[in-house]
């Protein structure tokens, strides 16, 4: 549809019931009408009147399964209203030119897609990454150009990075496959660009959730096959709310802290001739301590029964939630953000052990909540954010204590969202 008359049925409303529906949130509709009317003026203003599609990907919450993803385990995880829009249209020289919040990327060609050095740990890398694992498997390709926005929170663990790897991967399905990629198929080629191209050790969790959207349970221990199941639960009747708190510390330059989790984890599944944590048991390594201690930190050990705890837990979440059991759900979460503090230990760098914001929002969180919800770090932790579950009707006053803390605005109350990787016109 042309842009300029997108733009027009916007605003008269014509698209409220889609808005309504993606967002899960009647009373941010006017945000979200002004925010896509302002995306296709900056599209406009930067390449022209044109033509175009606009896809949306969801953020994510992990839920559980703190840093098990990765070590071929189980995880709970779920999209969020808050989300990475593009607007974009096909071009015939093969060029992709990617406007990003009015920052420029560099410019791709879609026929120079080998892995360079001088693209690690940058978007173009993840561009790079994403395009060449979709031609592995003889997808087309093509070029674009794109204006991309997000209100995503940057490095607070609700996966921006994975949600702009999912997004590139959407539009070349949108625009040159009609959408038959598999939501775990582009997932798969993200992962690809970020361990690959991009350095980051990262699993699969956030790339299916952004890609897949509604709540997810996850077992990956068969990697190229995972376990993929969307629980139906509706938690605006739960009685509780989903907060997520900014508590103003990224973690987004903490790669060699989340890099030593696995090697710590390494240093376990090795010792078992094993690749991956999930492989053994708590019983070979509480069998095993004493001998393990001869070779491996205690730091690994510990942080390795947190995963094989952790793996039980995601599957305790998602039948209590699949047999409507809020409590057990509740209980198991509190339960998962303590190993996550206690053994774990993803709360503060240990290379700047005076910065802890994590644990002062986890302290005053709980000294604020009582029995009114439970709190946890989010994501892969050492900055960033912390997750809350508060009782509805203690979710304002909540807000406005934490606030206090962290300053106005960084309590951010949200609903999950049905849709993750979505055309929306």
């Amino acid at each position: 549809m042309k842009s300029d008359l997108l733009k027009q049925r916007i605003a008269e409303g014509r698209y409220d019931d889609i808005l309504i529906d993606l967002y899960n949130d009647e009373k941010h509709l006017s945000y979200q009408k002004q925010r896509y009317i302002r995306a296709i003026e900056k599209y406009e203003a930067t390449f022209a009147v044109d033509n175009i599609s606009i896809f949306s990907v969801s953020g994510r919450t992990e839920i559980s399964g703190n840093h098990s993803d990765h070590q071929a385990g189980k995880g709970l995880a779920s999209a969020i209203n808050l989300d990475v829009i593009a607007v974009c249209a096909p071009t015939r020289n093969g060029l992709i030119k990617i406007n990003s919040n009015d920052r420029k990327m560099p410019l791709i060609n879609i026929n120079q897609l080998d892995y360079d050095q001088r693209d690690y740990h940058n978007s173009k890398g993840l561009v790079k990454g994403v395009l060449k694992a979709m031609s592995n498997d003889f997808y087309r390709l093509g070029g674009f150009n794109g204006y991309l926005t997000s209100d995503i929170i940057i490095g607070s663990g609700l996966s921006s990075s994975a949600a702009f790897e999912v997004m590139i991967a959407t539009i070349v399905n949108g625009l040159y496959n009609r959408m038959e990629i598999s939501a775990v198929d582009v997932a798969k080629y993200c992962r690809y660009a970020e361990n690959v191209y991009f350095g980051k050790a990262s699993g699969l969790m956030d790339q299916l959730s952004c890609s897949i959207g509604n709540l997810v349970s996850f077992d990956f221990s068969n990697e190229k096959n995972p376990k993929v199941e969307r629980i139906d639960y509706d938690f605006d009747s739960s009685g509780y709310s989903l907060c997520i708190v900014d508590c103003k510390g990224s973690h987004s330059k903490l790669m060699d802290e989340f890099n030593g989790i696995i090697d710590d984890l390494k240093d376990v599944s090795s010792y078992f001739d094993k690749q991956y944590i999930s492989e053994i048991t708590k019983k070979d390594v509480l069998d095993n301590i004493p001998k393990l201690r001869e070779h491996i930190s205690d730091r690994a050990i510990i942080r390795s029964l947190h995963i094989l705890n952790e793996n039980e837990r995601a599957e305790i979440e998602a039948n209590a939630l699949k047999n409507n059991d809020i409590e057990l759900f509740i209980k198991t979460v509190k339960e998962s953000g303590d190993s996550s503090f206690k053994y774990l230990q993803n709360i503060y760098s240990e290379n700047d052990i005076t910065n802890q914001s994590l644990s002062i929002a986890l302290m005053v969180s709980e000294m604020i909540l009582k029995d009114n919800g439970v709190c946890k770090v989010h994501g892969g932790g050492f900055g960033g954010t912390i997750q809350a579950f508060v009782k509805n009707e203690f979710v304002g006053h909540y807000k406005q204590e934490i606030e206090k803390v962290f300053g106005k605005n960084s309590c951010h109350i949200l609903k999950i969202r049905k849709y993750g990787a979505r055309q929306v016109f």
